[in-house]
């Protein structure tokens, strides 16, 4: 079985003698659960998932057992590049390794594909959410962070968002994602932990 990836007394702050964003967090983060993280604006959540994915490293404490291939969306997924998000999405299969017909499924399934074959500079501000995601799911992650991946989805798409994370985790991914819409809310295959006072704590 696949050891946990784990959290123990992390700490991060931004420079060197500004305040402490997180202290203290500890925290397992399993192969096949989905854990959300919970909290109010600005208290360190899409910070907490930055150090999760590994794009930030903490300043204390350490963070052991990341999956190789890590899949992250951001909220605002960066727009201003001149691919069409087919020819985008292919580069990232093929980087990837990942057969492109994962791309058609994804479209299919996030329901991208009337804008496959328009650039990412021209899309609403849905759409190209909706590419980021995609892009995340293609990284084949072993680990998948989601910062508030159900915010400016039509209502469709955030149906069926939750199987697909749902699916990822039963082949044995971790997935973590924070979620303002509470689109996760009544699943009980989701673990929750809340950020407050600069740290983290099981929701029970």
């Amino acid at each position: 079985s696949l050891a946990s990836m784990r959290m123990d007394d992390v700490a991060f702050r931004y420079t060197r003698r500004g305040p402490w964003i997180l202290r203290d967090v500890s925290l397992s983060l399993p192969p096949g659960r989905i854990t959300e993280v919970t909290g109010h604006n600005g208290v360190g959540k899409s910070t907490l998932l930055r150090l999760v994915a590994g794009l930030r490293s903490p300043r204390r404490g350490r963070i052991t057992g990341r999956p190789r291939h890590v899949g992250y969306a951001p909220e605002r997924f960066p727009v201003g590049q001149p691919f069409t998000a087919r020819s985008y999405l292919s580069h990232m299969a093929a980087v990837r390794r990942v057969p492109v017909s994962t791309i058609d499924d994804l479209a299919d399934r996030l329901r991208f594909g009337h804008v496959l074959d328009v650039r990412l500079s021209e899309m609403s501000k849905g759409s190209a959410h909706k590419i980021g995601l995609a892009q995340a799911f293609l990284a084949g992650p072993g680990l998948l962070v989601l910062d508030e991946p159900f915010a400016g989805l039509d209502a469709e798409t955030r149906g069926a968002l939750p199987d697909l994370l749902a699916e990822l985790a039963a082949e044995g991914a971790t997935v973590v994602l924070s979620d303002h819409q509470r689109c996760l809310d009544g699943r009980p295959d989701v673990h929750r932990v809340r950020v407050a006072d600069g740290t983290v704590h099981p929701v029970t």
